[in-house]
């Protein structure tokens, strides 16, 4: 019943991503690359509060994808035209991309990586001066330029210059060791031997540098070569990391790591090969830091495990959901002061560094909570409550209404207590499912959550039973 319309190119408010090669406007050609690079620094030039004599800056940085050197070269040489110096990473992380910014007073960030997506994906990730994605406002905003194209270059003596620095990785992680709750001697006391798949990207640079920074005994290297030739699917699921748990057993490791392309999600195995789930990350982290905030507040996203709302409200704190986004979720930990947050995909934000998903801090702070707690880390995964999330896609079809099917799941729902903020999510007691249209690929997601797999997957295949009439009702002129 469903046919694929393959979307290649896709503009968004957080950044610009898709296929590398094919027709311009229709895929992420050299000539896009440097549309919407141009349309990016020429807004971030607008914004400009420095004195005329003070050039901007702009730290880029890329992860280990095979077109990510030819890509980080239009993008570079695009804001040097414009007359904007380019601090440039090279093989990074997002959340050094990140960091990198706040500490070098730039005015922005490109982060050249398209996350969890295949090899043959690209994407330009768009950062402000704090460090932090550009905000809905700020996205279109360049959006409208690069529609536009009325951008005015530099002559020869205005050119930007470009600087190499190749060590912020390492600066990234010395930020990490120097945090409070970081407890360096209690991890290097344990003794760990830790597993790690990186899925040939940057993360087996920055990874096993942190993990060896940490005191770690030893580290069993899994598709830890920055080749770009990704080993397997890159998002960090269950289904992806069946090399991982198979070297953590018969290594007799303690647990095991695996992070996406870009280092910003990080999902956990355990001992015995088994998941620790990667809703689950952000949950152990947050007791943690819980644990020694009194009364601290979380932030996570509607799509996210309601364990972290168990977890938040035990230790005397508050809960919030925000839409699904980055850029949605710390605007709201800044409001309410959140002591940490972020998302369900594994996503850590812990704001004493920096606002941003991080899995090298989510990393520092796992281990140190797992080490102080004394004991596996399938025991450690025991001891909070055990959801079960259903995660679903039903890719999108030629010209299909998605606002019109959405309303349609409302209306049907329309006694039981449903949220619009982003999307439709319907609670259904303890139990829930959220429908929302992804910013990154072109398909509705279906997630759902319940105290048992088997009827939290039963809950998402009822609602996309209901999608399917409702798309069989729209095409029939009903």
């Amino acid at each position: 019943m469903y046919l694929k319309l393959k979307f290649v190119l896709i503009k968004s408010i957080s950044g610009i991503r898709g296929t590398i090669g094919g027709k311009s406007g229709e895929n992420l050609t050299p000539s896009d690359i440097v549309k919407f690079t141009s349309a990016y620094g020429a807004w971030m030039l607008s914004q400009k509060t420095k004195s005329k004599n003070q050039k901007s800056k702009v730290v880029i940085g890329r992860d280990a994808r095979i077109s990510g050197e030819m890509v980080s070269k239009l993008v570079s040489s695009t804001l040097l035209g414009l007359g904007i110096d380019v601090i440039d990473l090279g093989l990074s992380t997002t959340p050094t991309v990140e960091v990198a910014v706040m500490d070098e007073k730039a005015d922005g960030g490109i982060i050249i990586t398209a996350s969890h997506n295949p090899k043959q994906w690209n994407a330009l990730k768009l950062l402000n001066s704090d460090g932090e994605f550009i905000s809905e406002k700020d996205g279109l905003k360049v959006l409208e330029i690069a529609e536009d194209e009325k951008i005015l270059f530099q002559e020869i003596q205005s050119l930007g210059q470009r600087k190499e620095m190749n060590d912020y990785i390492k600066k990234h992680i010395d930020k990490i060791l120097a945090l409070d709750l970081v407890d360096k001697k209690i991890i290097k006391e344990k003794k760990f031997r830790i597993a790690v798949d990186a899925v040939n990207s940057t993360g087996g640079i920055a990874v096993p540098m942190l993990l060896e920074a940490l005191g770690v005994e030893e580290i069993f290297k899994v598709n830890c070569e920055p080749t770009g030739d990704f080993a397997h699917n890159p998002e960090p699921l269950p289904e992806n990391l069946h090399d991982l748990s198979k070297v953590v057993e018969k290594k007799n490791a303690h647990l095991g790591i695996a992070v996406d392309p870009d280092v910003d999600r990080l999902a956990i195995v355990c001992e015995d090969g088994e998941m620790f789930g990667e809703e689950y990350t952000l949950v152990a982290v947050a007791d943690y830091i819980l644990k020694n905030n009194k009364k601290g507040n979380t932030v996570s996203n509607l799509s996210s495990t309601r364990a972290l709302r168990d977890v938040t409200e035990k230790a005397g704190g508050n809960h919030f959901s925000s839409a699904v986004g980055e850029v949605n979720v710390v605007e709201m930990m800044k409001k309410h002061k959140a002591v940490i947050g972020g998302e369900g995909n594994g996503g850590v934000i812990y704001p004493e560094l920096h606002y941003g998903r991080d899995a090298l801090v989510g990393i520092a702070l796992f281990l140190t909570h797992l080490a102080k707690f004394g004991k596996s880390c399938s025991m450690l995964r025991a001891t909070y409550p055990d959801y079960h999330i259903s995660k679903n896609k039903i890719e999108l079809i030629h010209g299909i209404d998605v606002d019109k099917l959405l309303v349609g799941v409302k209306e049907k729902y329309k006694k039981q207590p449903v949220n619009t903020v982003d999307g439709v999510k319907i609670e259904f007691g303890k139990e829930w499912v959220h429908l929302r249209r992804s910013n990154t690929e072109p398909i509705i997601r279906i997630y759902s959550e319940s105290e048992s797999q088997s009827t939290a997957d039963n809950l998402a295949q009822k609602i996309i039973a209901d999608i399917k009439e409702l798309i069989k009702a729209n095409r029939n002129g009903n």
